[in-house]
């Protein structure tokens, strides 16, 4: 039985699933029908974050361009630009045992691509979720559905796998952001444009 989250909520990931090594994890949403007609094409995105969180270099941000980390821990699988069907819409597989030392915490994001351009915010997002499943196994060990808090955001951290000791830990963090990705490309230490 997987754990459902609330905001703010930690939980121990490898202690109470011991030999977890990988993991996928899958974020989802869905968009609602008063959009102003454009398409919505919403993105994960990953940062591999050091003890000062911020990335280490260019390859520590993962997405669609960038598919994986330096050493292949951490991978994007692919794009969904629709968004539509039930489940994952976009997931990330990590292999925890093989994550750089140095990387303290992975940070999962949901951004909204041209969201100022096309007038979209996460006020028109609805069900979006992150959960952690083994990926040995399919089982979803952790789900954090981050419910309809937002309205001008363009961006959100959902969650993000932390280093606690030798163990791994989840934290349901549901952060928003009005600048979209490029603020949090700002506040994990990428210089973009």
């Amino acid at each position: 039985m997987a754990i459902s989250l609330q905001k703010g909520q930690k939980v121990d990931l490898t202690k109470t699933n011991p030999g977890l090594t990988k993991v996928v994890v899958g974020l989802g949403w869905d968009t609602n029908k008063y959009d102003g007609g454009n398409d919505f094409d919403l993105d994960a995105s990953v940062f591999c974050l050091n003890a000062s969180s911020k990335v280490g270099n260019d390859t520590d941000f993962i997405f669609y361009n960038n598919p994986k980390n330096a050493n292949g821990s951490v991978v994007h699988t692919g794009d969904n630009r629709t968004g539509a069907g039930d489940g994952d819409d976009e997931q990330v597989t990590v292999d925890l045992a093989a994550v750089p030392a140095d990387t303290a915490k992975v940070s999962f994001c949901i951004t909204i691509h041209d969201a100022n351009t096309r007038a979209q915010n996460f006020g028109q997002v609805s069900n979006a979720f992150v959960r952690v499943l083994n990926e040995a196994t399919g089982a979803e060990l952790l789900r954090y559905d981050l419910g309809e808090d937002f309205s001008v955001e363009t961006a959100v951290v959902v969650g993000e796998l932390y280093r606690h000791g030798a163990e791994w830990k989840f934290s349901a963090v549901g952060s928003g952001y009005q600048d979209g990705l490029s603020g949090l490309c700002r506040d994990f230490g990428l210089q973009i444009g």
